[in-house]
């Protein structure tokens, strides 16, 4: 068998994957025998193998990393994964509920107790509390609150007051704050005295004497300066912050343009508030990945990839009935020219054509559009602009492409008329695919929503529509006597 270290971390998760489930298979096999056997005694064995099983489990996944562990548990059906999370020591539960998603999460909590939970909670920073608050019971809650310290108690309701799409809601409060007229000598016996350094900290925060931020002193420029020298002769005053109330997607694009690993947050007047670590942005930009990707596709919300079947059915049906609408639209707006494709029946097959086009087309511009809105890259000054480029795109494209399926058309038909008609309707529903793809994204954003949901299928069912009704309507009149 490979050895561990030649496999890739891929590799190596679905080998721990099935080693859990042929573990599991074998205990399940050792619980069936033992039903089958004797009464003498049944409770006591029982007892011990249940013991046995713990530990073994208990073995496998006490040197995997809690991300490991998460992804392992998303993988499992939900009686195996209550097996398994059953098994898991207490220590490493608080961090394993932190990687898994939020669909998952809510599943390991369904079967813990409220002494549980707020034990495993007890474990956790007041950030890391912050991150799965929204999935704990109330009951849970208040115990976890009464089991915090009062500065624990400020700072975690100091982030659970800020929304999730803010940076108050993501900043830890785990930072080091110097004041300017200590020396590097002095301030290396503080880091010293204090025994550690917090996760992913590049840098010192400077601030007066009223806590707002001056500068920043990085850690290079700690160790490679004279002892002698102050803090204020070689802190960096240029330097980037945030603000509590300022939009996540903002400071991950700072953080990314930057290569930043740690930053301040701060108040309106510059006071520290506390710090935004690169670990938090990772785990905001994968997770606003994720809900892209299923809302693009429909889904309402991120699903249990075991989850009830009722439950799957019930986050798919909305956008499954739109479809079913907007389909049934497309239909009757086929119905309308029966006749003409009656008379016609080269246009059955060409319709398709002209839909589909359209659709692609419109799904370039949206997916365009939404990735630039994400960037904050379309403004209120250039948006015109773009609008401006787009079409003219759109007419160019519809141009060439209408004259390239009219020419397609006529070798196969050697119908004047029904290519000329299928380059007009090439060209209209390309341009009005593009003018869709942009008026969607743009118009939910200028009212607060958010441009990803639902446009694909919106505009794929209205550029069928279009397509259908603009070919159809143009046979009837240029083509039938």
């Amino acid at each position: 068998m490979e050895s561990a270290d030649k496999l890739s971390p891929m590799q190596f998760l679905l080998q721990q994957i099935q080693d859990v489930i042929t573990l599991l298979e074998k205990q399940q096999l050792e619980r069936s025998l033992l039903q089958r056997g004797p009464a003498t005694n049944y409770d006591l064995v029982e007892t011990v193998l249940h013991k046995q099983h713990q530990t073994r489990l208990q073995e496998k996944f006490e040197d995997l990393h809690p991300a490991d562990v998460a992804f392992i548990l998303e993988s499992l059906p939900l009686d195996q994964r209550k097996v398994v999370w059953d098994a898991i020591k207490s220590t490493q539960d608080g961090q394993v509920l932190l990687e898994v998603s939020d669909a998952v999460r809510q599943t390991l909590i369904s079967g813990m107790e409220t002494e549980d939970l707020a034990s495993v909670a007890g474990k956790l920073d007041t950030d890391e509390i912050a991150d799965i608050a929204a999935d704990l019971p109330k009951r849970a809650m208040l115990k976890i609150l009464r089991s915090l310290n009062s500065q624990e108690r400020r700072h975690l309701n100091t982030v659970l007051a800020f929304p999730e799409n803010q940076v108050g809601a993501l900043m830890d409060f785990g930072m080091i704050a110097i004041r300017e007229d200590l020396t590097l000598k002095a301030v290396s016996a503080y880091i010293r005295k204090l025994g550690k350094l917090p996760s992913h900290t590049d840098k010192l925060f400077v601030v007066d004497q009223n806590n707002v931020v001056k500068g920043i002193l990085p850690l290079p420029r700690l160790l490679t300066h004279s002892p002698a020298h102050y803090v204020s002769e070689v802190m960096v005053t240029d330097f980037v912050q945030f603000r509590v109330d300022q939009e996540t997607s903002e400071a991950s694009r700072a953080f990314e343009r930057y290569d930043l690993i740690s930053a301040p947050v701060v108040d309106h007047q510059g006071v520290l508030q506390g710090r935004l670590c690169v670990d938090s942005i990772l785990d905001f930009i994968r997770e606003e990945s994720d809900e892209d990707l299923l809302i693009q596709a429909g889904v309402e919300e991120e699903e249990d990839l075991f989850s009830s079947i009722w439950k799957s059915a019930r986050n798919r049906w909305s956008w499954l009935l739109i479809n079913i609408v907007t389909a049934f639209i497309s239909t009757r707006i086929i119905g309308l020219f029966e006749d003409t494709i009656l008379q016609l029946v080269a246009l059955a097959s060409l319709t398709p054509i002209i839909a589909a086009t359209g659709g692609n087309t419109g799904n370039q511009t949206s997916m365009l559009i939404i990735r630039s809105l994400a960037l904050g890259q379309i403004t209120p000054i250039n948006v015109r602009r773009l609008i401006k480029k787009e079409l003219c795109l759109a007419m160019l494209n519809g141009t060439l492409f209408g004259l390239l399926v009219g020419l397609v058309v006529y070798l196969l038909y050697q119908n004047p008329a029904l290519a000329g008609v299928m380059a007009m309707a090439m060209f209209i529903n390309l341009l009005f695919a593009v003018i869709v793809g942009l008026a969607i994204p743009l118009l939910r954003h200028k009212f607060g929503k958010d441009p990803a949901v639902g446009t694909s299928v919106m505009l794929t069912s209205l550029t069928d529509a279009m397509g259908f009704f603009i070919f159809l309507a143009l046979a009837s009149v240029f083509l039938l006597k």
